[in-house]
């Protein structure tokens, strides 16, 4: 693997890890929200592990791709962060 691919591979693995750390946040929060919310913090929650499970299965790709290839796959992952980060500030600020 080049530096490149390598340093973008752990930026990408320490944005997960940080959303996984998120989601137990938000999960062990869920206990004190309020009944008529469960659902829709449910719902977030479910969607916000998709777009992390999504990531993990990019980070799988990168790393089995060739030098040559992985670029490609970089603008997906990109694209994956910039939305996964918007997701997550969203239901932190909901959710808080």
């Amino acid at each position: 693997m080049n530096e490149k691919r390598r340093a973008f591979y752990e930026k990408f693995d320490a944005q997960l890890e940080e959303w996984s750390a998120q989601i137990a946040h938000l999960k062990a929060r869920g206990v004190a929200v309020k009944t008529e919310f469960i659902i829709d913090f449910s719902d977030t929650l479910d969607a916000l592990q998709l777009k992390r499970n999504e990531g993990w299965a990019k980070l799988k790709e990168l790393k089995a791709a060739r030098d040559e290839a992985w670029e490609d796959l970089e603008k997906a992952m990109e694209k994956i962060i910039t939305e996964g980060k918007a997701a997550f500030h969203e239901a932190i600020s909901r959710f808080k």
